[in-house]
Order: structure tokens, then sequence, then C-alpha cells
């Protein structure tokens, strides 16, 4: 789906769209994967994306903000929030669709 039908759009899409990252990144550890994550939101044609990568499964990425970037991953809905893009890595189970993170020449999936 493109990137603005699927940031209108309420349900779950896979998107990959370019932006230029907005934040640096902050590390969390999830609740329901029990491993790291980053967050960092990218500004959009569409609009602001937080995206969030599990670097349980990849690397973390080294972004700045200002770095273009081009994402891949599952895009959904937080009501009040703008859009979380996940999945941004490989599927080890491989019952999902990989995504992956460029930036300066480098894939991170």
């Amino acid at each position: 789906m493109n990137l603005q039908t699927a940031y209108s759009c309420p349900r779950a899409a896979e998107v990959t769209f370019p932006g230029t990252v907005a934040t640096a990144p902050t590390y969390f550890y999830g609740r329901r994967t029990h491993c790291e994550h980053e967050e960092f939101t990218v500004q959009t044609s569409s609009g602001p994306v937080d995206v969030i990568d599990n670097v349980g499964l990849a690397p973390p990425v080294r972004v700045a903000p200002g770095d273009a970037v081009v994402i891949r991953g599952e895009m959904v809905h937080d009501r009040g929030r703008p859009p979380v893009v996940h999945w941004t890595h490989r599927d080890p189970r491989g019952t999902h669709e990989d995504g992956f993170i460029r930036v300066g020449g480098k894939t991170y999936a």
C-alpha cells in the first residue's frame, strides 16, 4: 500500500517509503518481545511516522536527525499519536514479510 493511503487508513499495512530522520533514537525493552528496541521519528511526505526496530533481531541503526532513510515495515495506528512502523527487520520464523531500514547506502534488516 502506498504511504499516503496507509497513513490515512485505520488498518495495518505493509509500506515502503523515504523520509528524513527527525529525532535521535531512544531505546526501550519490549514487554511482549522481551528484546531491546530502538525508536525514532521520521518525517515523510504524509507526516511524521514513529519507527520501532527490534535490535534483538537486527543491529541498531546508526541514524541522526537529518539523515535520509528508506523504511520498509508494517504501519499500525495508535489513536492520538503518529502512525508506528514496526517489523523493520527480518522475521526469523518466516511468517511475516521482512522489512528493512536503509541509510547511507547500508541496509539493516
